[in-house]
């Protein structure tokens, strides 16, 4: 399987979790990037640092890595080659998938780890990351 293309986001991101019958703010829906999960035991969102809300514990200063797509479905392995590539080096994960494409946050501290491992192992990125 070929390596896809890789490109560095410059928001810096905060995961929230709510509880589950939170209210979601309605402002949340003008941010340029979220993305919000629901099950019948949680509620988390993930959104732009700047944007406050108030949650029950939030983590903060991730950077997303964006396979660049749009994917098909029948493609496999792309997210496990990923994440193996990263927890060989020892760098935590949060993995995000839509329906076009997959995202991986890595916290800001080790973001520079992450490319400098992925770009080793083969994957190309759409830009030179600005690594800020």
């Amino acid at each position: 399987m070929s390596k896809q293309t890789l490109q560095l986001h410059s928001t810096a991101f905060t995961i929230h979790s709510l509880d589950v019958d939170s209210e979601i703010p309605a402002a949340l829906f003008k941010q340029s990037m979220f993305i919000i999960a629901k099950t019948n035991d949680e509620l988390s969102i993930v959104c732009p640092s700047q944007f406050a809300i108030e949650s029950l514990d939030a983590e903060h200063d991730w950077r997303a890595l964006e396979v660049i797509g749009p994917l098909g479905f029948s493609l496999t392995g792309i997210m496990a080659n990923i994440s193996g590539v990263l927890a060989r080096a020892n760098i935590s994960i949060f993995a995000i998938s839509t329906y076009d494409t997959d995202y991986v946050l890595v916290k800001q501290q080790r973001i520079k780890d992450a490319i400098s491992a992925l770009k080793k192992d083969g994957y190309q990125f759409l830009n030179e990351p600005k690594l800020t």
